[in-house]
């Protein structure tokens, strides 16, 4: 079967009830279906929804952003790092396929870094709204992303 291109609008809320985004009042975001291009929990749901329908999906924290992993947060001297300024919420990769840590805490020192996505450990809260279904096209299933609207220009 032909994957589908899935377009939707969608709200995404955390635990405590804070907005962290929505796409409506702007364009709806475009899916390859299979792709993993949203949450392992979300994309099942919106595959099961009908053009038009609305839906509220909480997501469990395995199915969106992962665990928190306590022993993802290291602490480092300044020395381990690039020279240069360093802020709070900047972020470093070893390699390629590292995660990416985020300066947390700086102590003088002694730099703290969270290689945990911000969002880890929360359940989150999705009101998404199906705007339609259609067949992706032999381009954008050889690119593994939806073209045009609300999806990947080039």
């Amino acid at each position: 079967m032909t994957p589908r291109v899935i377009t939707f609008h969608y709200t995404m809320t955390a635990e405590d009830g804070q907005e962290i985004y929505s796409s409506v009042g702007s364009e709806p975001l475009a899916i390859l279906e299979g792709q993993g291009q949203v949450i392992p929990g979300l994309e099942p749901v919106l595959a099961e929804m009908g053009e038009g329908e609305k839906r509220r999906v909480v997501v469990p924290s395995e199915e969106g952003f992962g665990e928190y992993h306590d022993d993802w947060v290291i602490q480092v001297t300044r020395e381990q790092l690039p020279q240069g300024e360093l802020n709070i919420g900047d972020m470093f990769q070893a390699a390629d396929d590292a995660p990416v840590m985020v300066i947390t805490e700086i102590d003088g020192d002694t730099v703290v870094m969270d290689g945990n996505h911000p969002l880890a450990g929360q359940d989150l809260t999705f009101d998404v709204e199906v705007i339609g279904f259609r067949e992706a096209t032999p381009e954008e299933i050889v690119h593994g992303h939806a073209h045009g609207e609300g999806g990947h220009h080039h």
